[in-house]
């Protein structure tokens, strides 16, 4: 149920939110080739719109002009992650957090590749120390339940997510992931009930109508299955092909 897309997706957003220019473009360096926030800006836009490779290069030179930018390193450890790139992402953000221990953000997003890349035990002890840093740090809260989950310990998971929750109570991405935990351990009303808030607050949540179907499935619901099957292909989720074969036969709608 892992999508690390998303994943990656969140790693950019959570690392853009803090400054945004939207008017950045490469015509700042052409005007103020000397100026490491033009390159800042710049590798920003790019970011943006997913131009990761030019993003790269501009936070390279705010690194070379400022060495002890810190958020030029985070973000960097950002674009890194998008690319798949998570040990050099890893050691970014571990250059961030050197610079300035005290910035709650880029523990968390050390976290999330720490998670992506297996090491859970890593990725939470980063949310234990977002967390003590700010205890209503929602993102650390789904991110620790992620690394608790894909270590089977759902009950751990379903806490975090609760909390985070909470904190949020339009938060889609934690009702789904709490929805996932509940699916682990087939407590397949609860999982129903957190994919329909998940929807409801987030109505192209593709991913959650693909988990919802698997459940329809599962109660032999095969109707309500493949109504959700189809919202989530249409909204550009790839089902596998082998659970398409098992829904069409047990539904009966072999060709």
């Amino acid at each position: 149920m892992r999508n690390k897309l998303n994943k990656i997706w969140k790693i950019i957003l959570i690392t853009l939110i803090p400054i945004l220019f939207s008017c950045a473009s490469t015509q700042q360096i052409e005007v103020r080739p000397k100026d490491a926030r033009a390159y800042y800006q710049t590798g920003v836009a790019h970011a943006q719109k997913g131009e990761f490779d030019q993003a790269l290069r501009c936070f390279n030179k705010v690194i070379e002009m400022e060495p002890n930018n810190s958020m030029a390193y985070n973000n960097r450890g950002a674009i890194y992650a998008a690319m798949g790139q998570y040990e050099q992402a890893i050691s970014d953000y571990t250059k961030a957090i050197d610079m300035n221990p005290k910035n709650a953000m880029f523990y968390c997003n050390r976290a999330i590749s720490f998670c992506i890349n297996g090491q859970y035990d890593q990725a939470i002890s980063d949310c234990n120390k977002t967390l003590e840093i700010n205890p209503r740090y929602i993102g650390a809260y789904n991110e620790r339940g992620v690394a608790y989950a894909e270590k089977g310990d759902y009950d751990q998971a379903i806490s975090d997510y609760s909390k985070a929750i909470e904190i949020n109570p339009n938060f889609d991405k934690a009702y789904g992931n709490r929805g996932n935990a509940y699916f682990n351990k087939k407590q397949y009303d609860q999982a129903i009930s957190d994919y329909d808030k998940a929807i409801e607050i987030n109505p192209r949540y593709a991913e959650a109508y693909y988990n919802r179907g698997q459940i329809y499935y599962l109660k032999k619901e095969y109707d309500k299955s493949w109504n959700d099957i189809n919202k989530s292909q249409a909204l550009g989720y790839k089902i596998p092909p082998e659970f398409l074969n098992q829904l069409r036969k047990a539904s009966g709608r072999e060709k």
